[in-house]
């Protein structure tokens, strides 16, 4: 697992790198990301617009979690929509998790302090606790995209994803979770042959201060 960790966080390092290089090299005639038809955010299309047109997925499957719409959508690397779908999220709203709150145990970590981080996260597949197959997200702050767990029938997981509100999605301790089937079939089979990204939109901060990258092509835009 710590393998994982140090591989996700020198690919980070290699995108701070790359980072202002392909904001520059934004194409004049800008690429789209196809959502075949779904509906989705102003947010949400304008950061998947950015990531075709720049690159910055590096051709790697990439996903898109939508915490004020409370929602999951995953790319094909050329930008093409694999399926989306509801999610569960962290039950505390904010864009950072609290420090060191990996090494903690579940029962220590308090209410406000169950956040879904924002943010753009080099994710792989892997086990959690040797059981079951995740999503790693933030793999030293044990954030993960799994199937939806349903091992405490009293927080009604299957009934707040089936919900058309989306007030009572905010459930885990950071983790997404979506339904099982969404997963096996959408999530799983794009990241079994290749590491991707997930970006996770804030809800408190601005979309530049999370996403450096583009923040500096919507500057340039707006400057002409």
């Amino acid at each position: 697992m710590r393998t994982l960790a140090r591989a996700a966080l020198s690919a980070g390092v290699l995108w701070l790198g790359l980072m202002a290089g392909a904001a520059r090299a934004l194409p004049a005639a800008a690429a789209h990301a196809d959502f075949q038809a779904h509906p989705a955010s102003h947010d949400t299309r304008a950061v998947a617009d950015w990531i075709v047109a720049s690159g910055d997925n590096h051709g790697m499957p990439f996903v898109i979690i939508d915490k004020k719409a409370a929602r999951v959508f995953v790319f094909r690397p050329d930008g093409r929509l694999r399926g989306e779908s509801a999610a569960l999220l962290g039950m505390a709203r904010g864009d950072d998790s609290v420090p060191g709150i990996g090494e903690r145990e579940l029962s220590t970590i308090r209410p406000e302090e169950r956040t879904t981080p924002a943010g753009r996260f080099v994710a792989s597949l892997g086990a959690d606790l040797g059981v079951k197959d995740v999503l790693w997200v933030d793999y030293a702050d044990a954030i993960s995209l799994h199937r939806v767990v349903t091992s405490k029938p009293k927080e009604r997981r299957l009934q707040r994803l089936a919900s058309p509100s989306i007030d009572d999605n905010r459930i885990s301790y950071g983790c997404i979770n979506v339904p099982a089937r969404f997963y096996d079939t959408v999530v799983r089979p794009s990241f079994l042959k290749s590491s991707g990204i997930v970006y996770i939109l804030p809800e408190v901060r601005s979309l530049a201060s999370v996403f450096p990258a583009y923040g500096l092509v919507t500057r340039a835009a707006g400057a002409h």
